[in-house]
């Protein structure tokens, strides 16, 4: 790492989080830019989704040369986005494969989503992560899979088989817990089949920005001066109540079971960390969520504007959770309920990721009809 020794990003770094990218194009690749985020701005990881890649993809000329080869193939539409996402990644993968073997895979990961349509069948989202862990054929891979009631099987059998996984789309403390269950069950599975514990990894990405979004939306609603002191509160304390769901869970004598055979906790990452409502710091959902052995992935604006004038905490996290409970009964208490709001996040964060997905499809399927009628 160059150029980093004492910054907000190192300093964050040396707090035990790791900074990942959450973006990822084919020209980031090609210019070098992604290696240079990664000399400069310590980054150590890049996640995907379809909305990165509807935009990725909307840049037509950094995949016109395999467009080309894919319409000359008669590639369907389906076809055609799983060879460009995966060429992408793939290439990203080896970018990032120096920081995957300095860390012992803890770093150094590329993350790719399964297909979102497969968000309620466990089966179908079994194959695609095989077929894309294949495809790839890197290591240093995530499959992306949401933690939906279904997804939760399949996160079990995915990791049973050897394959790493980030768990994504985790808005409540109690589907975050049975993420932690499934992500144990899967290492108890992988042991049985006789797998080395200590090459399968996992993050949990619970998202943040999204829940002051709702929860903010229903406050101003509500309107009270007690309901309007309350903005801009959950999302942290969701958060940080989560980091202590992981501390509990990562103690018990289940997972040191699977410690002692060398299995590495399944890390939580903040995920949904750009601020967006101006008012508040554009770096709070970074300095409000330092804790050992976490990740945050962070779009190129909240990652500049830690660099520039992040204030890092040695840890903010650790203490607050009768301060963070407090804000939850106290959201209660003014009328917004919990259990509604992470419901309204989890059905709206997918259906985000399918239009995204159909955007992509559709624009890959005009894209392939024009360059075919160019052959």
């Amino acid at each position: 790492m160059t150029e980093t020794t004492k910054t907000p990003l190192a300093d964050l770094a040396a707090a035990g989080v790791s900074i990942w990218l959450d973006d990822l194009s084919r020209s980031m690749i090609t210019t070098g830019e992604l290696q240079e985020l990664i000399d400069t701005r310590n980054v150590v990881g890049v996640t995907t989704n379809p909305t990165i890649f509807a935009n990725a993809l909307s840049d037509g000329d950094a995949y016109r040369e395999q467009g080309h080869e894919l319409a000359a193939a008669g590639a369907d539409v389906d076809t055609a986005v799983f060879e460009l996402t995966t060429e992408d990644v793939r290439n990203a993968c080896d970018v990032l494969r120096p920081v995957y073997d300095a860390t012992d895979g803890k770093d150094g990961r590329v993350s790719i989503e399964v297909d979102p349509r497969l968000e309620a069948d466990t089966d179908g989202t079994v194959e695609m992560a095989r077929k894309l862990w294949a495809a790839v054929d890197r290591e240093n891979l995530f499959i992306k899979i949401p933690a939906t009631l279904e997804g939760l099987p399949a996160i079990s059998q995915v990791l049973a088989e050897g394959i790493s996984v980030n768990v994504t789309l985790i808005f409540s403390l109690d589907r975050y817990r049975g993420v932690m269950n499934a992500f144990l069950t899967g290492l108890e599975q992988a042991r049985e089949a006789g797998r080395d514990l200590s090459k399968i990894h996992s993050v949990a990405s619970f998202f943040v920005s999204r829940v002051d979004t709702e929860i903010d939306k229903q406050l101003e609603a509500i309107g009270t001066e007690e309901a309007l002191a309350l903005r801009g509160k959950a999302g942290l304390a969701n958060a940080r109540l989560a980091y202590q769901a992981y501390e509990e869970v990562f103690s018990t004598p289940r997972w040191q079971n699977l410690a002692d055979d060398g299995a590495h906790a399944q890390r939580p990452l903040w995920a949904s960390t750009g601020v967006k409502n101006p008012d508040y710091p554009d770096t709070l959902y970074v300095d409000g969520l330092v804790a050992p052995n976490t990740v945050n992935t962070m779009p190129h604006a909240t990652m500049e504007a830690t660099a520039d004038h992040g204030v890092i905490p040695a840890d903010s996290v650790t203490g607050t959770y009768a301060e963070s409970q407090q804000v939850l009964d106290d959201l209660e208490r003014v009328g917004v309920s919990y259990a509604q709001v992470v419901e309204t996040l989890e059905t709206e964060g997918l259906d985000k990721f399918i239009g995204s997905w159909t955007g992509l499809l559709e624009s890959v399927q005009s894209a392939l009809d024009r360059m075919a009628g160019d052959q």
